[in-house]
């Protein structure tokens, strides 16, 4: 076997299995290589000058490394390619990429550029087009110049991606669960492919328009859930550039709606959509998805898939809950910030949550269980006066005696489970006031407290129409 910076690990530990404890303790980025799944996704199709560059080593010592191991446990001597003069082959073909859409974008023909990309480049990675668009950014082409290079670009390195299909992956995983979303898209776009007769078939379509509108949730759970954890990993380039295509096709669809509501549908708008919702398949399924699962970790997957649920999904429910190994979720753990206090969505200091509560534009107190006062927001303009004083008091003790049962009414419902909201307006010195009462009941339904929140909606209450513009002197 002959070692460069092309040989794929499957391959490697197919051939070498000890190689995988030796990686593991040679670096810790490579402690994914215990994991079965990483191994059986990132390991089919990374490849040693990838896992240099995971690991930030030289792509030599690395290469050395391993022949070095072979030869202790085989006696075997591989061969050794390093590509030529020392250079790395992965910049010289991301540079190639580079240049090929900066001709591109100087007027050259498609046609031109995909041979000149057959004949200088063989084994292109989806991870290496991620880079690329990252450079072409970086170097001050403006992002909407990509994405309307962003066709070319993929019938430019189609014949190349056509191999870099997704490997298997388990039920409910993110990426499963997308691609099966992207199955009922193309059935989709098949039933409005069909339709002959706009005019007479305009309901049936209006109902597909409908029905494709769905995958804004497929696109939604993309921007909020995968993209935030590829850029942890120094790649905006590529997210950025495939969210204005999201907002591309969303405005299209309406625009589609529209036309046919309206009676001027054009069998040239449906095809048109549908050209970009395929690309839009295309693209993710032969680029990003290999992409991400080349660069992120099971413990990056963990992060992706929690809060999905709450986003939703587009047609379909995934056919079972993903979960992690054990290992991924001890990773986590550790990977937590000292000091910081673990919440359902996240991880606030408590300088932080501090900071939150006082600067929301309400009041809000809170009552345990037990009808002491816990907590009030000192915001610098409160509505209702509160001192530092009536913490601890019970709640019934910071009343006038004319509104003691009033509150022991609303408690009484609340920590019976008849009530969960109470509601009142008052009008104070000229501005309205909203004040609401909120039943705090555990995952269980066990009460925990009462929630007070009070609110000026004085200016609120002369909101008309609508305002999408910054108005700022």
């Amino acid at each position: 076997m002959e070692l460069s910076p092309r040989t794929k690990i499957n391959d490697l530990l197919n051939l070498y299995p000890f190689l995988k404890d030796f990686l593991v303790s040679l670096n810790p980025e490579f402690k994914m290589l215990d994991n079965p799944f990483m191994r059986k996704t990132v390991g089919r199709i990374a490849s040693l000058g990838k896992v240099a560059m995971i690991g930030g080593m030289e792509i030599k010592k690395l290469i050395d490394g391993i022949a070095e191991e072979i030869k202790k446990k085989t006696g075997e001597t591989v061969l050794i390619a390093y590509g030529e003069a020392g250079v790395d082959e992965q910049e010289v073909r991301i540079d190639t990429l580079k240049n090929i859409i900066k001709e591109l974008h100087d007027g050259k023909d498609a046609e031109s550029q995909k041979k000149k990309f057959e004949e200088l480049i063989k084994d292109v990675a989806p991870w290496e087009i991620a880079q690329m668009e990252q450079r072409l950014i970086a170097e001050g082409m403006p992002e909407a110049e990509i994405k309307s290079l962003c066709e070319v670009h993929v019938q430019v390195f189609k014949e190349a991606l056509e191999h870099q299909t997704v490997p298997g992956l388990p039920a409910g995983h993110p990426v499963h669960t997308l691609m099966l979303e992207n199955r009922v898209a193309e059935s989709i776009l098949k039933e409005a492919e069909a339709i002959k007769d706009y005019v007479k078939e305009k309901d049936k379509l209006l109902d597909i328009l409908d029905r494709l509108s769905q995958i804004d949730k497929h696109f939604v759970r993309k921007e909020n859930q995968l993209f935030p954890i590829i850029e942890t990993k120094g790649v905006t380039g590529p997210s950025k550039v495939m969210w204005a295509l999201h907002d591309d096709i969303r405005a299209f669809i309406k625009d589609v709606r529209k036309r046919v509501t309206d009676n001027k549908m054009e069998k040239v708008a449906v095809d048109a959509l549908m050209k970009m919702v395929n690309d839009m398949i295309y693209k993710e399924e032969h680029i990003l998805f290999p992409m991400t699962l080349e660069t992120l970790s099971e413990e990056d997957w963990t992060k992706v898939s929690k809060g999905e649920e709450e986003i939703g999904y587009a047609w379909i429910k995934p056919e079972a809950r993903w979960k992690p190994s054990t290992e991924s979720f001890q990773q986590a753990l550790l990977g937590e910030k000292v000091g910081s206090l673990n919440l359902d969505t996240g991880q606030l200091t408590a300088e932080q949550v501090n900071l939150l509560l006082t600067h929301l534009p309400i009041d809000i107190s809170f009552v345990n269980e037990n009808d002491e006062v816990a907590y009030y927001s000192a915001s610098p303009e409160r509505i209702f006066p509160r001192s530092p004083g009536v913490i601890g008091r019970t709640v019934q003790n910071c009343h006038p005696p004319k509104s003691v049962g009033m509150v022991e009414k609303i408690l009484s419902e609340f920590k019976a489970g008849t009530k969960s909201v109470a509601e009142f307006w008052i009008q104070m010195k000229g501005r309205f006031i909203l004040i609401k009462y909120f039943a705090v009941r555990d995952a269980s339904g066990q009460y925990r407290g009462c929630l007070e929140v009070s609110q000026d909606v004085t200016e609120i209450k002369k909101l008309e129409g609508q305002k999408r513009l910054l108005d700022w002197n």
